[in-house]
């Protein structure tokens, strides 16, 4: 297989699609990753599995009709697969796996027959336990990755801090001829409205230099007003804290001029109509209750150049 992702909205022909059978029911609090989970839990209105299966065979069937070959892990029983998204990323024609927490090592497991398909010498794995990072974090974009991380003084302890200042230089020192813009994101593991998991938690390209971005997922307001130059102020479309909870940033792009949206995202669909985008609408809101939506449960394998 010859990988090939230079960004995030080329249009796409094969992709991994995470899984949710056999997803292991409800987890402890104390097993949870993240506070958007664990507020449902606490609910007691945390996802049913059969919700889940029906979401993501919408996406499956969306991919279908687009004619992208579909990758599924294999089935570990009674293990959350969903969101394919942390375990791995491809950059340009790397395969790069992540070094996600210690609980979730059978994940990439389960995708070792893709793995297996890939030019040996292509294949990436950081040489330290303490490089951190996950694919959410980072963004390619063409001649630019984009990589969300975080600064703070507790990291060590912040569950919900995926990718440190070592993982940022690990994908640079892979990835020479890119420039790596780094991003400070706000953390809590207490409330899920102040709460960016990742990157594309709060920012992501789309369409033809559009972008989607959630100012207050930026401990640094340098960092925010980069985003906003580079793209420009008029092609930005601005969502809410709300709307940052319900991962409205998470959408997913098949190409510059076709995406993957939740169905209750009215505000975001109208505006990508707008701008010319067909807008394949799936419910994906159960998913959404473990603080991943679209582009976290799925990893692209080759776009179109």
């Amino acid at each position: 297989m010859k990988l090939h992702i230079q960004n995030e909205t080329s249009r796409l022909r094969a992709v991994i699609l995470g899984s949710a059978m056999s997803n292991g029911g409800v987890p402890a609090i104390a097993e949870a990753y993240d506070p958007k989970s664990i507020q449902h839990i606490k609910a007691g209105t945390y996802p049913k599995e059969a919700a889940m299966v029906q979401e993501m065979e919408a996406v499956f069937n969306v991919f279908k009709k687009y004619d992208v070959q579909v990758f599924r892990p294999e089935v570990i029983e009674d293990y959350n697969q969903i969101f394919a998204r942390d375990i791995a990323l491809v950059i340009d024609d790397k395969f790069i796996q992540s070094n996600i927490l210690p609980d979730r090592e059978k994940e990439i497991k389960a995708i070792q027959y893709v793995i297996d398909q890939i030019d040996p010498a292509k294949v990436y794995k950081a040489p330290s336990a303490d490089i951190h990072f996950e694919g959410g974090d980072i963004i390619v974009h063409n001649d630019h990755i984009f990589i969300g991380t975080y600064h703070g003084a507790d990291y060590a302890d912040c569950i919900v801090a995926r990718t440190n200042p070592e993982g940022v230089a690990y994908i640079q020192s892979i990835c020479p001829e890119k420039t790596v813009v780094s991003f400070d994101l706000n953390k809590s593991m207490q409330n899920p409205m102040d709460n960016a998991l990742h990157l594309d938690c709060c920012f992501q390209p789309v369409g033809r230099g559009k972008a989607i971005i959630h100012k207050e997922g930026f401990r640094n307001p340098k960092e925010y007003q980069y985003l906003v130059d580079f793209f420009g102020i008029e092609n930005i479309f601005h969502i809410q804290k709300d709307e940052m909870y319900h991962m409205f940033s998470n959408i997913f792009s098949i190409s510059e001029d076709v995406v993957i949206s939740e169905q209750n995202f009215t505000r975001l669909n109208h505006w990508l109509r707008d701008q010319g985008i067909t807008v394949e609408e799936v419910p994906y809101a159960e998913i959404a209750k473990q603080e991943g939506l679209l582009r976290c449960s799925t990893m692209p394998l080759i776009r179109e150049a």
